[in-house]
């Protein structure tokens, strides 16, 4: 094995004159840039740990290409796996998913749901649906739980205005979400 100064030095000028081509060789066969930036990164990765395995001088080009092929076939199998994960993972939703049934009140609630800000949803969403008490939410977003209880409060207000607008469930009910109380 070489002095780490010395396959430093070795590594640098392969990387040096080799890194164009191989990019370009990449970009060709890649299907967008990110994707060609990761494989060219890998390319060289591989070259690094195999560097007692390169070949020098003009050798090193197309012993990288080599790499680059296995990197980008490596790469392409993980493409097609999740793809056919990701249809199978539809058909089994497709063939268990039955949606619910709504009345009018039911759809009024969702459309007063949607109406509100995405920062709104998301503090509702956190506390109805994840059920997270203030002190987890700020851990979530990142904030402090005073902060959390002042949004909560404030979006709840705006979700029981939005409903009131629509006319959805009576004045208890409404009065009832702005508390923070289930209704």
């Amino acid at each position: 094995m070489r002095p780490p100064d010395e396959r430093r030095r070795t590594f640098e000028q392969v990387y040096e004159a080799c890194h164009d081509p191989v990019l370009g060789y990449v970009l060709r066969r890649a299907d967008n840039a990110h994707d060609a930036a990761d494989i060219l990164a890998e390319t060289f990765l591989t070259a690094w740990r195999r560097l007692e395995d390169m070949p020098r001088g003009d050798a090193a080009r197309p012993w990288l290409y080599g790499i680059a092929r296995r990197v980008l076939a490596n790469h392409y199998r993980g493409v097609r796996r999740r793809l056919v994960l990701t249809e199978r993972l539809r058909a089994e939703l497709a063939a268990s998913y039955r949606p619910v049934e709504h009345d009018d009140d039911l759809t009024a609630v969702a459309a007063a749901f949607r109406a509100l800000s995405e920062d709104d949803r998301e503090l509702l969403s956190l506390v109805g649906w994840e059920s997270l008490d203030p002190g987890q939410i700020a851990t979530a977003l990142g904030c402090s739980r005073n902060a959390v209880r002042i949004r909560l409060h404030r979006a709840r207000r705006r979700f029981a205005r939005e409903l009131e607008a629509r006319a959805v469930g009576g004045p208890t009910v409404r009065a009832r979400v702005a508390k923070g109380e289930h209704a």
